[in-house]
């Protein structure tokens, strides 16, 4: 097997991130959407938590049900982006490269981190315990603190000398 030369290997690595920017793209109309129909669904309040009982049934019902898909968005786009840190850690690129791809997705998970976070301020005083959340929350993460160790390497972490 050949090594690509240079110019294929920097014609693979443009359309990867060409492909990886449009990718981006899509999720945060896709995120952003969520957001604004979960802001929409909590108009009734500007003070969180805020009581359940107090809700009219179709008020909590519209919160419930945009809660429910902003949740699932949130476990859908962590497992996408798990998927998609390990694969442009095993790409052949250069590191250069990498760094490159992940400080994009990087910026995603920040944008998409804070509307994630609207689970946690914008819910009910009594919610129920919701394990698979929590999960989530925690790889969300690691997927997160493992972006950035890969873009700042291991010799950003050791003191200068």
């Amino acid at each position: 097997m050949t090594n690509p030369t240079p110019a294929a290997s920097a014609s693979a690595f443009d359309k990867a991130r060409q492909g990886l920017w449009a990718s981006l793209q899509k999720h945060l109309e896709t995120v952003y959407a969520a957001e604004k129909d979960f802001r929409a669904a909590t108009t009734f309040t500007t003070s969180f938590p805020f009581s359940a009982a107090v809700l009219e049934a179709e008020q909590l019902a519209d919160y419930q049900q945009q809660r429910l898909y902003l949740r699932d968005l949130f476990i859908d786009e962590t497992n996408q982006l798990d998927s998609l840190v390990k694969a442009v850690r095993t790409k052949s690129y250069e590191e250069d490269e990498k760094k490159l791809l992940l400080l994009m997705i990087l910026g995603y998970i920040d944008i998409a981190e804070s509307i994630f976070d609207l689970l946690g301020t914008h819910r009910p005083s009594k919610l129920d315990k919701d394990e698979e959340l929590e999960e989530t929350t925690a790889k969300f993460e690691r997927v997160k603190n493992f972006t950035r160790l890969n873009i700042k390497g291991i010799l950003g972490l050791l003191p200068k000398l």
